[in-house]
């Protein structure tokens, strides 16, 4: 016999299909409500963010136009003002060399090949009471305020090598010009005074390149004494005199020309020293010989100044 309690469906018990889902099919039903919520939440969220995407990039496309067109106004203003500090540091240097009887002169002005150079470089040469001043300087610095020191420096040189001073003194005078109306700025300056009718050349560097000496035999020897830079309130050592043959020449450079990335000051000291050995006599053609040996695209100012001293 079958007793009554295991015939199917007469226990009392519900089926799910009978009675509904169960509790674990209630579980999983709402937590794919909550996912299908969350999804609907994050396209809204993504809606959003691709909304403030478009607008991001559209106030950026504005904002770089607006940057471009200033970047080519500042541009087209630094042009203008660097062609105007070129212009007015041109016009603190002379125009004309002197005529010296027996001497011929010589020079070359480079501005630095790039646009974000004003240098400080100048040369002088005057006729003084005392002889023909001739002279090189740098004063440190790369804008127009050293330009407009530089225009001061050479103008006062002219002045007090106008009253007759020995070149060490020129050199005094203007270190204390430097530290009571400029005080900070720092220049270099080698003058060299040739003696009226007597042969001899003297000698007064403030801090510069050492000048080149060639005699009349071809051979070229630097002249290492020097003092301090001017500006430094220091006292500078007397001039050296030296007598100077027919046909002896000078020559003078600021570092432009010879100063450059990891090359050895010395080594390009001694390649300009055999470079005007090398070099034609007269100034002119001296000149362009020593620039065509270096290049003329410095990243500085370049002055190459060259006297032949007297002779054929």
């Amino acid at each position: 016999m079958v007793s009554a309690r295991e015939l199917p469906g007469e226990s009392g018990a519900v089926s799910p299909a009978a009675g509904g889902p169960s509790a674990r099919e209630r579980e999983l039903l709402a937590a794919l409500a909550a996912s299908r919520a969350r999804c609907r939440e994050s396209e809204r969220s993504l809606a959003a963010l691709r909304e403030k995407h478009r607008e991001a990039v559209a106030r950026y496309s504005v904002l770089s136009a607006e940057l471009e067109e200033t970047n080519r106004g500042v541009v087209a203003l630094y042009s203008e003002e660097h062609q105007f500090a070129l212009t007015l540091q041109r016009t603190f240097l002379p125009a004309t060399l002197p005529d010296w009887p027996g001497v011929g002169l010589a020079v070359r002005y480079l501005p630095a090949a790039t646009e974000n150079e004003i240098g400080g470089d100048f040369y002088e040469a005057v006729a003084t009471p005392g002889g023909l001043l001739m002279a090189v300087g740098d004063v440190a610095g790369h804008n127009l305020q050293a330009a407009m020191v530089m225009g001061e420096l050479r103008h006062a040189l002219r002045a007090y090598a106008n009253e007759g001073h020995p070149a060490d003194v020129l050199l005094e005078r203007l270190d204390a010009l430097l530290g009571r109306h400029r005080p900070g700025w720092t220049a270099t300056l080698c003058v060299a005074l040739l003696e009226s009718g007597t042969g001899l050349l003297h000698l007064a560097n403030a801090g510069h390149l050492p000048p080149l000496l060639v005699g009349p035999d071809g051979r070229a020897r630097y002249v290492h004494e020097h003092g301090p830079l001017l500006g430094l309130g220091l006292p500078q050592p007397p001039a050296t005199r030296h007598e100077v043959a027919p046909g002896s020449r000078l020559v003078m450079v600021t570092d432009g020309l010879v100063e450059r990335r990891g090359v050895d000051l010395d080594r390009s000291l001694e390649r300009l020293r055999l470079a005007a050995e090398a070099g034609p006599g007269e100034p002119e053609a001296l000149c362009d010989h020593l620039l065509e040996g270096f290049g003329t695209r410095q990243e500085d100012d370049t002055v190459v100044f060259a006297a032949r001293l007297g002779g054929g």
